[in-house]
């Protein structure tokens, strides 16, 4: 990393409680962020409103190589995905 570390501390507030994950909408309308609720310490019950916080870091690139790995996955979802979609909508256009 070229840069030394700057944490910065955040805040934010719940606005979505799903099965696995947490949406936070970041103070500052620095926009969204969804995580794992394993990733949250929390002592109590989770609820839409509540505030958190946490110290974070910019995020840097790495390196200027594309992982092919991500990519191709990536890649392949989405053509997993407009399959799905296309599949569905013929369904839909003829009813037998």
């Amino acid at each position: 990393m070229k840069y030394g570390d700057k944490i910065i501390y955040m805040e934010g507030v719940i606005v979505e409680i799903h099965d696995g994950s947490v949406g936070i909408d970041l103070k500052g309308r620095l926009g969204f962020l969804s995580i794992p609720v394993r990733m949250l310490i929390s002592d109590s019950e989770l609820k839409i409103g509540q505030e958190v916080g946490w110290n974070m870091s910019f995020p840097e690139q790495l390196s200027p190589e594309v992982n092919e790995s991500y990519f191709s996955n990536l890649d392949a979802y989405k053509k997993r995905q407009a399959e799905m979609t296309a599949a569905k909508n013929a369904k839909k256009e003829d009813p037998k």
